[in-house]
């Protein structure tokens, strides 16, 4: 980016970071009036200065940082910016000191501002436990990651959690006009066209810092082939400064589980096209196809089982395939189990069966073994308990007590293949309990 073309340094984005609360856009009910954000960025009054801590929990682009300085600005309170990446006990100690030093001697308040505390350990976490609790410090905490499972649940206790939501299209649309006009932005030297803006806002996926990144490659561009005046960013600028659309997956972190769920509950209900749109998001955001595959195994036993036989064998190849031959050719493998498991027909008979025998199991639940089923029982002489092998008889199934107690866990459901497999089961099991000769 040439810096001169619109007389500021500095990308985009950071220049036209928001400085107070009321520019912030996007993040309406966690910003409202007497919410605890908007409640710390008034400057103190006394006793009634607001002093707890927050968890900002949300996507990446979704103004944590920035709402964390506009507090600040808002306050006047001092700012102090930690990385959990670069920050250790000591330095954390350090701050907390100095932090704890000018509220008792000079009666000034510190924010801490915390990035991304998920990556902080269990001792680093406990080090602020004192400074939160005794209020030497207004903690903000950052994480993409639910803080129920991230943050230590003392500190957890003693801070509010505001979840951020990603941005709207029509917020993002927002942010690209003001980018566009704002002296500090691209100065009113380039204009928008609707077509380049759905484009930004499709792509951003949420992300305000993604989509002002994307408007400075476009607008740099427009200024150079445009021919008019003022250069208009068009579609063809937007693609041109694009290799692929860029797809914000978080394989670590919340994401990749929102991401496999949905995929999983799309293929589940029987909709291919939502369930390949997913797979796709995960491949390109570099997901390991071979946890994609292992899931589909699981799928195709719990979701479909007995309604296609078929269906475990083709997954349990898919992995196959894919741990052979790898990336890229691997998406095309997946992308056909993907499908043929969406159409297949589902039951969940044998899941349920399983889970209904473990917690009879569980219950207390175990009959004595019947004699002639032992390894090591022999039959009695004039006693009925001899084992009776099945292919002794006419039909390879005989009247038998297998379990001590009836019980019916299995309950097929009348869908696919699993439809021949009821009208079987219960001939059987007339058979079986001597209902039939």
């Amino acid at each position: 980016m040439n810096d001169s073309l619109f007389g500021s340094s500095g990308p985009l984005a950071a220049r036209m970071r928001p400085r107070v609360i009321g520019e912030i856009v996007g993040q309406g009910k966690a910003l409202a009036a007497g919410s605890p954000l908007a409640m710390l960025a008034k400057p103190p009054s006394g006793e009634a200065a607001a002093m707890v801590s927050v968890m900002l929990w949300g996507p990446p682009g979704t103004g944590k940082t920035t709402i964390a300085k506009a507090v600040a600005n808002g306050s006047g309170r001092r700012f102090v910016e930690l990385s959990a990446v670069s920050t250790g006990v000591k330095e954390l100690r350090e701050v907390i000191d100095k932090a704890r030093t000018d509220q008792e001697l000079y009666s000034v308040a510190t924010i801490v501002f915390l990035d991304e505390i998920h990556r902080f350990s269990k001792a680093q976490q406990d080090a602020l436990l004192p400074a939160v609790e005794a209020g030497w410090i207004v903690l903000i905490a950052a994480t993409t990651e639910n803080p129920s499972f991230s943050v230590i649940a003392p500190l957890l206790s003693r801070s509010l959690v505001v979840k951020l939501e990603s941005l709207s299209e029509t917020a993002i649309a927002q942010l690209l006009l003001r980018a566009a006009d704002d002296p500090a932005g691209l100065a009113g030297k380039v204009s928008i066209s609707a077509e380049a803006s759905s484009r930004i806002c499709q792509i951003a996926g949420g992300d305000a810092r993604r989509a002002l990144t994307v408007l400075e490659a476009a607008a740099s561009r427009a200024i150079e082939f445009s021919k008019t005046s003022p250069a208009e960013i068009g579609l063809e600028d937007v693609v041109a400064t694009l290799e692929t659309a860029l797809v914000r997956y978080d394989k670590e972190g919340e994401q990749h589980y929102d991401t496999i769920s949905a995929f999983i509950k799309s293929v589940r209900g029987s909709d291919p096209d939502a369930a390949i749109h997913y797979l796709a998001r995960m491949l390109e955001g570099g997901e390991d196809p071979r946890f994609i595959a292992r899931r589909l195994i699981v799928l195709a036993s719990e979701d479909i089982g007995l309604a296609d036989s078929s269906a475990l064998p083709l997954a349990v190849a898919c992995l196959d395939t894919v741990a052979s031959i790898g990336m890229p050719e691997a998406r095309i493998a997946l992308a056909q189990a993907t499908i043929y498991l969406a159409l297949a027909p589902k039951s969940n008979s044998a899941y349920l069966a399983i889970n209904s025998a473990i917690e009879d199991v569980r219950s207390g639940f175990a009959p004595i073994i019947p004699l002639e089923l032992r390894s090591s029982a022999s039959p009695r002489a004039g006693s009925d308990q001899v084992y009776k092998y099945p292919h002794d008889h006419e039909h390879g199934v005989v009247a038998q007590n297998y379990l001590g107690e009836h019980r019916e866990y299995y309950q097929p459901k009348p869908l696919g293949q699993e439809r021949s497999l009821a009208e079987r089961l219960e001939a059987l099991r007339s058979i079986v309990q001597g209902k039939k000769a």
